[in-house]
């Protein structure tokens, strides 16, 4: 996976130790569900009638406005990275970004799966030549959407993982 060997402490919650705000925590599951969402058409034009993916989007969501507890995003998003398992490129890759964006919730530091696999998959559904520069585009409108309280943390994390990302964030 691309999570750090060692757990940063601004991506675990106060009450765990770390010093991650509620807030904060809800604005990064936010993004990452923003980030899904944009490449959310990718799966669904491969797979019209599954809405495990999409499901997990909301869930994301619903857990930020403390409509659904942390288990239920959690679980949405192990649903929606069943949906890839069987798929290949730019569909596999939304599906795993939804995946991601839910699981934020138990894991913030999941942020970046869900921007990292949205990324790949604009690069994948890119056509012959284009996927770095489709990937560069998606980086960019992802950062674009970052909300200011969180920008800097979320700008900070990709550089410090960008190695581990596939190095998606050159962008």
């Amino acid at each position: 996976m691309i999570l750090p060997k060692e757990r940063d402490p601004r991506f675990i919650t106060i009450r765990r130790g770390g010093t991650l705000t509620d807030s904060d925590h809800q604005l990064l599951a936010l993004w990452a569900a923003t980030c899904a969402e944009h490449v959310l058409r990718l799966f669904e034009s491969a797979q019209s009638e599954d809405l495990r993916p999409r499901q997990a989007i909301a869930q994301a969501r619903a857990w930020a406005r403390g409509e659904v507890t942390m288990t239920e995003a959690r679980a949405a998003g192990g649903h929606a990275m069943g949906a890839a398992r069987d798929l290949r490129g730019a569909a596999r890759h939304a599906a795993y970004a939804a995946g991601q964006a839910a699981v934020v919730a138990h894991v913030a530091a999941h942020e970046l799966g869900a921007a990292t696999y949205a990324i790949k998959a604009a690069r994948a559904a890119a056509p012959d030549g284009e996927g770095e520069r489709a990937g560069r585009i998606e980086c960019r409108w992802q950062r674009e959407h970052l909300p200011d309280p969180i920008r800097e943390l979320v700008l900070d994390d990709q550089r410090l993982r960008n190695d581990i990302c596939w190095s998606v964030f050159d962008c």
